[in-house]
């Protein structure tokens, strides 16, 4: 509970124990003034008539109406039948009605008390109906105000981000291209070359950074084209694995597909495609321990074609599921200095699903974790239900075997 509903809570307790507070006073009050009202008229009933004791019973009514609510105003309404007809009619002190007219002017002061008494309960609904309503509307209106100043806020970070990586992609590729000449000189001292490498590096992993923030916010503004065409799952495959040489860090890419069934296709965007499937890999490869390998697989599942990235990482807690895809989240006690912008999982589903596609979790069987890219299937792939084989010949062109390693 926030502290926003706790103080809320504490807020409505207090205002319900006003309440019963003061209808609680209320009746105290409204009963003790009616008893000495009803002693000092009945020491001063010679004097008086009915209709004076109906008027001052009435005025205390509208009084417990008001402040008690339709259940005092009705008690107060029975005890005034009683005490004008025990104290104030002919015979006193006793309940007997002796005069049909004395039953009229009885009746007459009921039925005049349960009215008065029906409107002003119907009135002071209307008016609590009409102060809730009242601030419904307020709090409606914050909503939308503070709703149209976050819309304003997200409209004006993705603006900048957008403007201030598009404008950090003209230094890096500057950079890169100065550390690349300046390894390539002629028999560099080796701190140069290694310099130049960590510098070439470095600016390469800037420049992924750049572009993953540059698609995000032309994903949120729904400006990034898409184009499907037929490819095939292998030529995709093949494209991820030499675009993974520079993140797996020494560990074994072993790509697993079946070769002797045909190929299978689908229609996708193969840039967007690549790209997802590359920050996939590029997970996996950021939380796997050093040594481990990392598989790929492809298989036809119903209308889809899932590729499947899978990592003997260690895998996501259940709490977590549901936040792994969120833009900028970061697994709880990860070092600063580890991972990336956390962009790399939620700009993977988001380019599966302007295609039609997905990424789904799963954890793997002996630890790890399983990302799966649904990408939709092309409708030339017959029957083909499963290509998760590894081993199998003749090996396509592109991909230079089941287990890779780089």
């Amino acid at each position: 509970m926030t502290a926003e509903e706790r103080a809320t809570g504490r807020g409505g307790s207090r205002v319900r124990t006003r309440g019963a507070m003061g209808t609680t006073g209320a009746w105290v009050a409204c009963l003790v003034a009616f008893a000495v009202l009803t002693l000092w008229m009945a020491r001063a009933r010679p004097e008086i008539r009915e209709a004076h004791v109906a008027l001052v019973y009435l005025l205390l009514l509208l009084v417990g109406s008001v402040t008690g609510g339709r259940p005092l105003g009705f008690t107060i309404a029975g005890l005034g039948f009683v005490a004008i007809d025990y104290w104030f009619q002919l015979p006193y002190d006793t309940l007997t009605v002796a005069k049909p007219l004395d039953w009229l002017v009885l009746l007459a002061f009921l039925a005049t008390a349960i009215v008065t008494t029906q409107l002003l309960a119907r009135a002071r609904a209307r008016e609590l109906d009409a102060r809730r309503h009242a601030e419904e509307v307020v709090r409606l209106a914050r909503e939308v105000e503070h709703a149209a100043a976050l819309r304003d806020a997200d409209r004006f970070r993705d603006a900048l981000l957008a403007s201030v990586s598009h404008d950090f992609r003209t230094p890096l590729t500057t950079i890169r291209a100065l550390a690349d000449d300046l390894g390539r000189t002629v028999a560099p001292a080796p701190e140069i070359r290694a310099s130049a490498a960590v510098i070439s590096e470095q600016a390469d992993r800037l420049m992924h950074l750049v572009e993953n923030v540059l698609d995000f916010s032309r994903i949120r503004g729904g400006v990034l084209p898409v184009t499907t065409e037929l490819n095939t799952a292998e030529d995709l495959i093949g494209a991820a694995t030499r675009q993974a040489q520079g993140v797996l860090g020494g560990r074994q890419l072993d790509v697993e597909i079946d070769w002797s069934v045909p190929a299978l296709t689908g229609h996708f965007d193969f840039g967007h495609a690549l790209r997802a499937l590359g920050n996939l890999i590029e997970n996996a490869a950021k939380y796997s321990p050093p040594g481990t390998p990392i598989t790929i697989s492809i298989r036809r599942d119903g209308g889809s074609l899932a590729f499947a990235v899978a990592d003997r990482g260690p895998g996501v807690t259940p709490v977590e599921r549901g936040r792994i895809f969120d833009a900028f989240y970061r697994p709880v006690g990860l070092p600063p200095d580890a991972g990336g912008a956390g962009l790399g999982l939620a700009i993977a589903r988001q380019l599966a699903e302007i295609q039609g596609g997905a990424v789904e979790y799963a954890s793997r069987e002996g630890g790890g974790s399983v990302f799966t890219l649904r990408l939709p299937a092309g409708s030339d792939n017959g029957a083909v239900t499963s290509a998760v084989v590894s081993g199998a010949e003749p090996e396509p062109p592109g991909i230079s075997g089941t287990s890779l390693r780089h």
